[in-house]
């Protein structure tokens, strides 16, 4: 009988371990599409980086099924607008690539303000990447919320 390959840890899924914060690593590529079938779509979250006019960095959660508002991230936030930060200038900003972003990390290089759709919090858990291009973690909202010290809010372009 094959061994069952370990798959080692993502430095998100590590901070995570080592502080003691419950959560499951996953393998699911949200960027092509395809999730596992035991899990809705709506409990996968992408992790968006945006620039306020008045704030700088920003970063914005809301679920892949939703457009994230700019309107409502900014005034959330204290701006006068927010826009999204270009492809090019992401990985410069957050460290990391489109798809990889994620709270933990970005938490732990940069003290950025972190908004997440409130809608996280009508769930059992969410489902966030884990800092690398198909790898994602399972968390329970709060638990992220106050790891990463983000606020809820409305969050989706209705």
């Amino acid at each position: 009988m094959a061994k069952k390959e370990k798959i080692k840890k993502t430095l998100v899924e590590q901070i995570l371990s080592k502080a003691k914060i419950e959560h499951i690593g996953l393998s699911i590529n949200a960027l092509d599409g395809n999730s596992p079938s035991d899990f809705e779509k709506s409990k996968i979250y992408k992790t968006l980086a945006l620039t306020g006019s008045q704030t700088g960095p920003i970063i914005g959660i809301v679920p892949i099924t939703e457009h994230l508002s700019e309107k409502k991230l900014a005034k959330l936030s204290g701006n006068k607008r927010v826009t999204m930060i270009p492809q090019k200038d992401l990985e410069k900003t957050t460290g990391y690539v489109h798809g990889a972003n994620n709270p933990v990390g970005i938490r732990q290089k940069h003290r950025f303000p972190i908004f997440i759709d409130q809608s996280a919090l009508t769930e059992d858990f969410i489902i966030v990447s884990a800092g690398e291009i198909g790898r994602s973690i399972q968390i329970k909202a709060q638990v992220l919320a106050d790891f990463v010290e983000a606020s809820f809010g409305d969050l989706i372009d209705k």
